[in-house]
């Protein structure tokens, strides 16, 4: 069930725009040099944008201070307005009962949108 969702996002779920945008963030990211980390956490996002199902984004408890304050930054600079699409996007899928576990799938990427830097993506058990 997970790889047909997983499809289906791609293709209908934004997934496929999602994952490339997020990709193209990262690859903006490593240009800048000074902004790697950011490029990291982007690729990370992607990857989860591409196939969210079936898998989780947990909270990495090696995160330190570092972590926290380029977060910070990441919240003022791109994180809101991240977080505000995935909400929006949410919302508008969940209007439909087909497009149910799509908003929910865009909701999980709003904690990851917000504080990306310290988190990790599991396969789900």
């Amino acid at each position: 069930m997970r790889t047909l969702l997983n499809i289906l996002w791609f293709i209908f779920g934004s997934g496929f725009l999602l994952g490339l945008a997020y990709g193209l963030a990262g690859i903006i990211c490593f240009v800048l040099i000074v902004t790697i980390p950011f490029g990291v956490a982007s690729f990370r996002l992607a990857r989860y944008a591409f196939w969210p199902f079936g898998h989780d984004i947990v909270e990495r408890p090696s995160a330190g201070l570092a972590s926290t304050l380029a977060n910070i930054v990441w919240l003022i600079v791109a994180g809101w307005w991240l977080a505000l699409m995935h909400i929006t996007a949410g919302v508008a899928l969940c209007l439909t009962i087909i497009g149910i576990p799509f908003g929910i799938a865009n909701f999980k990427l709003v904690p990851a949108a917000l504080w990306p830097l310290g988190r990790e993506i599991v396969a789900r058990a």
